[in-house]
């Protein structure tokens, strides 16, 4: 059992995630921002812990992570303005992997997206472009610390039940992924520790098993 974090636990993803790792036996702490959340967190099962992370300090993150073995982040700024979105995507993202370090957290797993990185190729007229930029600089800078990180890079998300089985690897492109693969996706990562360590994970619906793509160690 591990002690797991999950930071933005009231968004659509976290709120699948959160009840297949507490069936999973872990114990699971989702963390919002508005009080106004709280049951519906805890209706998944997991611990209700309310902080702003757009606004928290590294040392206040790093007090709530204390204790975790695993930190989930699936927080996002949802849109709306540029500033939001860089304060919330890359700067409060960046400030909660200096604080699970801190906090002596061993495994940190970042929900990203599919096309994340200097490439992503999106330009700057475009309303995605923040978010490209933001998530992008949030996802290199996870990989340079020392924390046992891995990246998920699911494709456009659906709100299609969850099938088991996604696509990943050489020749897979952006495509589609329902929101419940995702989240199962997050529940193999965690049981995966050592085959997912250091990893980045792009994936869509398919046909491989998801506990199959997970656990196989990529050379």
């Amino acid at each position: 059992m591990s002690r797991v974090t999950v930071l933005g636990g009231h968004g659509k993803v976290a709120l699948l995630a959160a009840p297949l790792l507490v069936d999973d036996g872990h114990d699971v702490t989702s963390v919002v921002r508005n009080p106004d959340h709280v049951a519906d967190v805890e209706a998944t099962g997991a611990t209700a812990a309310v902080l702003d992370i757009e606004h928290a300090s590294t040392d206040e993150i790093a007090e709530l992570l204390r204790g975790s073995d695993v930190v989930v982040w699936s927080a996002g700024a949802g849109g709306g303005s540029p500033e939001r979105t860089y304060a919330v995507d890359r700067d409060a993202a960046i400030r909660s992997m200096d604080a699970a370090v801190q906090a002596g957290v061993g495994r940190y797993v970042m929900v990203s997206y599919f096309g994340a990185g200097p490439d992503h190729g999106v330009p700057e007229d475009n309303g995605f472009y923040a978010y490209a930029e933001a998530k992008t600089a949030a996802d290199e800078y996870l990989q340079g610390t020392d924390l046992a990180w891995t990246i998920l890079r699911p494709s456009s998300l659906t709100t299609d039940a969850a099938t088991g089985h996604i696509a990943a690897g050489e020749g897979v492109v952006a495509g589609q992924v329902s929101r419940d693969n995702v989240a199962h996706v997050i529940r193999s990562v965690v049981e995966h520790p050592d085959p997912t360590a250091r990893r980045i994970l792009a994936f869509n619906d398919g046909f491989q098993p998801i506990d199959e793509v997970v656990a196989t160690t990529v050379e």
